[in-house]
């Protein structure tokens, strides 16, 4: 239902003919929204009330032209009814086309889609990350391939967008795409996007997502433990190119760094912090969120071994990284060459940071949420509950503290 819906008939003197005479229009507005339309009936400007918004006078003329005034303006109601009674929300492009008979054509799911998109595309960079963008694309393809595996077409009125066409969406990424439960739940949140969007334009008056739940599952986060990284570390390869992977690793193992991050770092983000120290200054791609790091000595030996490698030097970069696919698919190499028997990536790197390398040697958590670039430290949390031996040593510690207040115990007494 709308909030405000509102008439009003007026001459607009801007456009007045030779003969004197003016057109009279009438104005809808509905939610603050206007759009004018002619009666198609003209008269001398000095006769009109504005404030009955009448005809002033009493000749079988006037009293014509006061009725066809009175009788659109209940054409008007009886049209904004009916759309009603279609279960359709009524807004001011289709009441007038309504009104003068032109066809409403349906407003379509994929040009919608392509628009946020195009939109989109323009603020990476500023607002929002590459990485963002490629989603919603990913997304508007599985949405486009949904359409033609359950409805065979190659679009679809928005209109039409109700709960059941989210549950077979939702079902069609798990079971046609293979999409695991969280890319699932992904998928979805970003369509939902799209649904929020034609929510707040007045397309759709209902929410297909209303009562429709997902969740995401936490996911286990493989982390290299102190003897693993050691072992990472130490290992000699005779293999050049399987060195320079190892020692880009454990940069990112002692800042924390993710793959796109550490891949752009430059000179110019190596700066002298407030203790004197060499610090990174960089913003994280992914959110766009600060990050400040304190170099440690292995991270801070790693770039000085590389600081006249001609192969950083021409491409003006701190570290010789290579693709994430190359990355991931030489350190399941240094895995099995290290004896360690976890599938780790890239990305594990940031997960041994948080853990074994901040957490689990006492810095505080908000400290190492501060160096990820987090911006809900909720998210930091998710790897302390995965140290049981951070807590182990803190209640030790505990257990210490209060040993010599031990409260001697003495047998009960019988009443």
């Amino acid at each position: 239902m709308n909030k405000t819906f509102s008439l009003l008939f007026y001459v607009k003197k801007a456009k007045i003919l030779a003969n004197g005479t003016a057109p009279i229009y009438l104005r809808i507005t509905i939610d603050g929204k206007r759009k004018e339309i002619t009666t198609k009936r003209h008269i001398e400007p000095e006769k009109w009330n504005p404030i009955t918004q009448k005809v002033n006078g009493n000749s079988e003329e006037v009293k014509a032209l006061n009725s066809y005034l009175k009788t659109l303006e209940q054409e008007v109601f009886d049209t904004q009814h009916t759309i009603l009674k279609d279960k359709n929300f009524v807004t001011i492009e289709v009441l007038k086309n309504k009104l003068q008979g032109e066809e409403e054509r349906p407003m379509l799911l994929v040009p919608i889609f392509k628009e946020h998109n195009r939109k989109f595309k323009e603020l990476v960079g500023q607002e929002y990350a590459a990485a963002t963008l490629q989603r919603y694309e990913t997304t508007l393809k599985h949405v486009q391939q949904f359409l033609k595996w359950k409805y065979k077409v190659t679009d679809i009125a928005i209109k039409k967008i109700d709960h059941s066409f989210i549950t077979e969406f939702d079902f069609f990424l798990r079971s046609e795409r293979k999409c695991a439960n969280n890319s699932t739940v992904k998928y979805i949140k970003n369509f939902g996007k799209i649904i929020r969007i034609c929510l707040d334009s007045h397309w759709i008056e209902r929410d297909p997502f209303s009562n429709f739940k997902s969740k995401l599952i936490e996911v286990k986060r493989v982390y290299l433990n102190q003897e693993e990284l050691q072992s990472v570390i130490d290992k000699k390869f005779s293999s050049e190119r399987l060195t320079k992977i190892r020692d880009v690793f454990v940069f990112s193992c002692y800042t924390g760094l993710a793959y796109a991050d550490a891949k752009k770092l430059d000179k110019s983000q190596i700066v002298k912090g407030i203790d004197g120290e060499n610090w990174i200054y960089t913003s994280r791609q992914k959110t766009d969120s600060q990050c400040n790091i304190p170099l440690l000595p292995v991270a801070q030996g790693i770039i000085d071994r590389y600081k006249d490698s001609p192969e950083c030097l021409n491409k003006g970069i701190l570290l010789p990284i290579l693709s994430n696919q190359k990355m991931n698919e030489y350190l399941k190499e240094i895995s099995t060459l290290c004896e360690i028997g976890k599938d780790f990536t890239f990305h594990t790197a940031r997960h041994t940071f948080a853990t074994t390398v901040t957490l689990t040697n006492g810095v505080p958590i908000e400290s190492v949420s501060k160096m990820l670039g987090h911006k809900d430290i909720k998210t930091t949390q998710h790897y302390a509950k995965i140290l049981n031996t951070k807590v182990s040593a803190d209640m030790k510690a505990l257990k210490l503290k209060f040993s010599s207040n031990v409260i001697p115990l003495t047998k009960a007494s019988n009443f």
